[in-house]
């Protein structure tokens, strides 16, 4: 059974409404809005599928763009191109209905509602989900789970986290601000955070989806990305494709990308970074703020089942 058998393709137009239909009557941008977004790229080369599995995704045609900021925290600079191939990424964070799925124990702090994403996530249990949910659909894990770091094969055609690089390409959308839908005084709009929270998590996709369709980036919780944080690994980021810096053994963080229930505006920016310890070895681990999202590599056959099926 193929990957794309009984998917679902959305019309792009709809990347554009909150994804949820009550969020379909939102006002017009204005003409000022309209001119920060000048940059959006063209998501009419984007489209939604559903899996095998049941989950929605969004696939980002691949391109270059501009990582990182001069104007935010040290560990954003410098500003660099970087160029990504095309990759599917989930539309909602994973939820407690899709990680029980995959039969593991949930860690989360709130579990009343199966469509909250889940959180309190260790970074090597969202990995152990990758490769659940890859075998439940017929594909490579990308894990190598007999390795200490779960070294990753990026070539499989499995589920994995995102790179840091994939995943600030995908909530930039096209747009070189903090924000891909403009002022900051939009952003209750379209995220969770301290201000609108109430202190807690809420059920995904309430808010309106960035400009590729992607909900509760800005937001919610934040999000595991595969890398090591160095805060000064863009001075040395390849530029293509760059997967992080290598482990140095001892002390290790991963990158965490995002805001999350209890973020600050700024904190909610696209090219915000944070480096977070992974709990693998931690028996009191609790970051009821973190969860994750998966992405997979798209090869060019599936590109075109992909349009056949449109």
């Amino acid at each position: 059974m193929t990957f794309f058998r009984f998917l679902t393709v959305a019309a792009v137009v709809g990347l554009f409404t909150a994804c949820e239909k009550t969020s379909s009557n939102a006002p017009n941008e204005s003409k000022s809005e309209g001119a920060a977004n000048k940059t959006k790229a063209d998501v009419s080369r984007s489209a939604v599928i559903t899996t095998q599995s049941g989950v929605e995704m969004v696939y980002v045609a691949g391109g270059e763009f501009m990582m990182g900021s001069d104007r935010g925290d040290p560990d954003e600079a410098p500003v660099h191109k970087v160029k990504l191939g095309a990759f599917l990424m989930d539309k909602f964070e994973v939820t407690h209905e899709g990680f029980a799925k995959a039969q593991l124990p949930n860690p989360s702090h709130w579990q009343d509602n199966p469509q909250r994403p889940v959180e309190r996530v260790r970074w090597r249990d969202a990995k152990r989900y990758c490769n659940e949910r890859s075998l439940m659909e017929g594909l490579k894990p990308c894990y190598n789970e007999k390795t200490a770091d779960w070294d990753c094969d990026y070539s499989a055609n499995g589920y994995r986290l995102p790179t840091e690089a994939e995943w600030e390409y995908a909530c930039r959308a096209g747009t070189e601000g903090p924000y891909d839908f403009g002022p900051a005084d939009k952003l209750r709009q379209y995220a969770w955070m301290a201000e609108n929270s109430d202190q807690k998590t809420h059920p995904a996709g309430q808010k309106k989806p960035n400009g590729f369709g992607i909900c509760d980036l800005y937001g919610n919780v934040s999000e595991w990305c595969e890398d090591v944080y160095s805060p000064s690994y863009y001075k040395e980021s390849p530029a293509t494709d760059p997967h992080g810096p290598p482990n140095p053994g001892k002390d290790v963080k991963r990158v965490i990308r995002g805001g999350s229930w209890k973020s600050s505006p700024d904190q909610c920016r696209a090219t915000a970074r944070q480096g977070e310890r992974t709990g693998d070895t931690d028996a009191c681990f609790s970051t009821d703020f973190c969860g994750f999202r998966c992405v997979r590599h798209v090869t060019a056959e599936e590109l075109q089942k992909l349009r056949v099926s449109k």
